[in-house]
């Protein structure tokens, strides 16, 4: 593992306690030796607003980015951090948190054990890779195709590695990785899947047939969407932070990308443990 000189840190500002989190982790990190690079909100937090850098600069300047929020804070800086191989270290300062899966509690602890070089303590994510048109873009949980406001259905047609699979009408498409199964592919009714395995999901949103179930498939596998609707706004979105519009007769391609994300997890707990507790099941 690469020596640790600089931690970046990226907060959800609102977050309850999250500027007395940021400051303890902060003060752990420079009694190491450990620069601290702060985004433009956490500098502002602390009143340190001239240190602070746009949040899409942390990654290149960092060891290990820290976030302090929920998945849609980490989403929005993950294909970044994957791009530029630096590890994610999630703080939950939210509600359900998969990604963000370090409780408070465990934030020291679990920076501790990835400074110290713990095994186990990092769960390499794979990403998927979007083009439409001449853009290729990555993401970690998702790329979902949706209908606009009015209240409509879209058609597409899939293909799996050059084979035609079926031609849908439904709300639309979730298209996940096994870490993105435990999001919005798991609210339209796909499965949970290990994030080690794997494995991508296919799930379509309030289809028009009662026969085309979630399908899993080989991550390695290619998947091409083609949208047969003409005449509505139809939208493709990247973890639910970026993407664009897509016209009548208009392609996606979804690949592996070829960069992953390591995310640190906390040593106290392991995937399962993860479920049970955001799901409920313990109870």
């Amino acid at each position: 593992m690469k020596k640790v000189k600089r931690v970046g840190f990226i907060i959800k500002p609102h977050a309850p306690e999250v500027e007395e989190v940021l400051r303890d982790l902060m003060a752990n990190c420079e009694e190491r030796g450990i620069s601290c690079v702060l985004e433009r909100v956490a500098a502002e937090k602390i009143g340190r607003r001239r240190e602070g850098i746009p949040r899409e600069k942390i990654p290149t300047r960092s060891d290990l980015v820290v976030v302090l929020g929920g998945d849609g804070t980490l989403l929005s800086v993950a294909y970044l951090a994957a791009e530029a191989g630096v590890p994610v270290l999630g703080v939950n300062m939210g509600r359900l948190g998969f990604l963000t899966e370090v409780p408070v509690a465990e934030a020291l602890l679990t920076l501790d054990a990835f400074l110290r070089g713990q095994r186990g303590c990092v769960s390499p994510r794979r990403l998927l890779e979007a083009r439409h048109k001449k853009t290729a873009s990555y993401c970690l949980n998702d790329l979902v195709i949706n209908k606009g406001a009015v209240a409509r259905m879209i058609e597409y047609t899939i293909w799996i590695d050059g084979k035609e699979v079926a031609t849908l009408k439904a709300d639309g498409l979730i298209i996940s990785t096994a870490t993105g199964s435990t999001a919005y592919s798991m609210s339209a009714g796909g499965p949970i899947i290990q994030p080690r395995i794997g494995a991508a999901v296919i799930t379509p949103i309030c289809p028009h047939t009662l026969t085309f179930r979630p399908l899993v498939i080989s991550s390695k596998s290619t998947v091409r969407v083609k949208l047969l609707t003409r005449g509505e706004k139809v939208f493709y979105t990247l973890d639910g932070q970026r993407g664009g519009v897509m016209e009548r007769n208009d392609s996606i391609i979804v690949r592996p990308a070829p960069v992953e994300l390591q995310l640190v997890t906390s040593p106290r707990r392991n995937f399962f443990d993860l479920v049970k507790e955001k799901l409920g099941w313990a109870n």
